[in-house]
């Protein structure tokens, strides 16, 4: 079972067919979590602190084990940085464990206010609150796993501009981590991303995952013409995208 229909159910007990019942919000043209919920889930998230601690706590759990693949088959990926910005890196997590390899970064877990007052000590990692829709720290390097399939292809775009400004020289670069469909949806992963599509219909609108080509057209629509695609043993790969 997915998370979106669990998250359903746990939120609205009464409801017992939360598959039926995205149906009718796609033919609605509704978001499924907020008709249900009575408002969209980033602002249940932080008005519910019960649901914001299991929410955390799964972040935390996934990161976890996602980033022992990642540092493993992302080799010397974060070597010559001296700086690294985690957008939207929750309870800094993730970002705890890049430092365990690379203690000589200096880590920034960027989050908004609320979360990055509360999120936990590590050393080498500095909290700061904001909003990646108006601006991000100025850094070597900007790392983002788990953000963008949860907006639209126009909100993308924004966010990815902020990341460009917060970048200045031309060698920097962004690290997204992120699933990459292939056009024909034979790939090993394919079926777990078709879930995960229904899962950000159900929660947000607007965002889905994306084929290497629609990353590329999203990337170059933001000033990132150069990408390279690392593909690694899990559902996510790794997109480097530079400003030139």
């Amino acid at each position: 079972m997915s998370l979106a229909p669990m998250l359903l159910m746990e939120t609205h007990p009464r409801l017992m067919t939360p598959w039926h019942a995205l149906s009718h919000c796609i033919k609605d043209d509704g978001i499924c979590f907020e008709k249900i919920n009575g408002r969209e889930i980033w602002n249940f998230v932080f008005e519910n602190l019960e649901f914001n601690k299991l929410f955390d706590d799964a972040m935390a759990c996934t990161a976890s084990v996602g980033m022992n693949t990642i540092l493993s088959e992302y080799k010397h990926g974060f070597d010559s940085m001296e700086s690294l910005v985690d957008v939207g890196g929750g309870t800094s997590s993730g970002l705890a464990e890049i430092e365990k390899y690379y203690p000589h970064i200096k880590g920034i877990n960027f989050h908004l206010p609320h979360a990055a007052a509360t999120a936990p000590i590590y050393d080498g990692i500095t909290h700061v609150g904001g909003d990646m829709f108006h601006a991000i720290p100025n850094v070597d390097s900007i790392f983002m796993k788990w953000i963008l399939h949860d907006w639209s292809d126009e909100n993308s775009v924004k966010i990815l501009k902020n990341y460009r400004k917060a970048i200045p020289k031309e060698t920097e670069k962004v690290i997204i981590v992120g699933i990459v469909l292939q056009p024909d949806g034979d790939g090993i992963f394919d079926d777990t991303g078709f879930v995960f599509d229904l899962l950000t219909l159900a929660h947000s609108g607007g965002g889905r995952e994306k084929t290497e080509l629609e990353w590329k057209k999203l990337l170059e629509g933001a000033g990132f013409p150069r990408y390279n695609l690392i593909k690694i043993l899990a559902l996510p790969s790794i997109i480097e995208a530079y400003p030139k």
